[in-house]
């Protein structure tokens, strides 16, 4: 009854609430990213033949099935060592990011999980500030509320940028490799994890 009575004195305000509810879980698109693909051809073993660059430039292979052990391991050690517990947002790494930029004068740290990460690069990677910060936390937690973990990641391992005009880890391994993800040393899968941070400053093919 209290419940009830709340809601009629407060009808206006529980009205915006639901609105605001519904728009929040109709925020997020049926597919996370919609870019063009490379054209793969494959032999009866799935081992690749032969790769044709996406329509944007890009060398990005379709989405895997799943992300292999090793590369699972090095990725969420170097970008997120929580990303199996958090819900989307890790608040002692945002709390520490706000500390370093208030301390700076700038936004230097984003403090972003991985999830928040595939928010980014939902909005194209926006200029940093904390408006775009705020937005990639609501879009997280709103994605981590669709996905099991293990999507999220095989999400953001497809899509992430390695350098060279290479996008997501299977086309990153033919490139720098040329084998699949699978059959990488525990020294490549490292090195692979790094990139993602800083793609343009260093990848296997960089001379300068």
């Amino acid at each position: 009854m209290k419940i009830v009575n709340y809601i009629k004195t407060h009808r206006v305000k529980f009205t915006i609430l639901i609105i605001i509810s519904i728009v929040y879980w109709w925020w997020l698109p049926n597919q996370l990213f919609t870019t063009s693909c490379s054209t793969i051809l494959l032999d009866e073993n799935n081992e690749l033949l032969a790769a044709q660059i996406a329509n944007d430039g890009q060398w990005r292979f379709p989405q895997s099935d799943s992300v292999p052990e090793k590369f699972k391991k090095c990725i969420t050690t170097f970008e997120d060592e929580y990303f199996d517990y958090h819900p989307g947002v890790n608040p002692v790494s945002i709390a520490k990011s706000i500390k370093r930029n208030f301390g700076s004068g700038k936004i230097k740290s984003g403090g972003s999980t991985i999830t928040m990460q595939i928010a980014r690069m939902m909005h194209h990677n926006q200029s940093r500030n904390y408006y775009q910060k705020l937005v990639e936390i609501l879009l997280a937690v709103r994605i981590e509320l669709s996905y099991k973990k293990s999507s999220i990641l095989n999400v953001y391992c497809s899509n992430a940028p390695f350098g060279s005009n290479v996008v997501g880890l299977s086309a990153a391994a033919w490139r720098y490799y040329g084998r699949s993800p699978e059959k990488l040393s525990w020294a490549e899968n490292a090195l692979l994890a790094v990139l993602p941070n800083s793609p343009s400053l260093i990848y296997p093919t960089k001379v300068n």
